[in-house]
């Protein structure tokens, strides 16, 4: 099983390219002692970030599951063992 169409691993990857640019901003801060306030607010852009990946992710996987029926290849207790891994 595939993540989604075409359209969707884009949009998804975006989301975590800008994760990373992020996380990359706060690894510079840190490094150049900038101030804690500043860096604190781009940690928690970082961890939304990466937590509406995540959610787009399974939300894909579980609109799948629901249209390919029997043939998914996660079952209803793994989806919801990765969505509750987010929280």
């Amino acid at each position: 099983m595939t993540l989604g169409n075409e359209e969707e691993r884009k949009r998804i990857a975006n989301r975590l390219r800008r994760a990373q640019g992020q996380l990359n901003g706060v690894i510079a801060a840190m490094e150049t002692g900038a101030d804690c306030r500043a860096i604190v607010t781009q940690l928690a852009a970082v961890s939304s970030a990466l937590d509406k990946a995540g959610f787009a992710i399974v939300s894909t996987a579980m609109r799948e599951c629901v249209l390919e029926g029997d043939n998914a290849e996660l079952t209803v207790d793994e989806l919801e063992k990765l969505f509750l891994s987010l929280a």
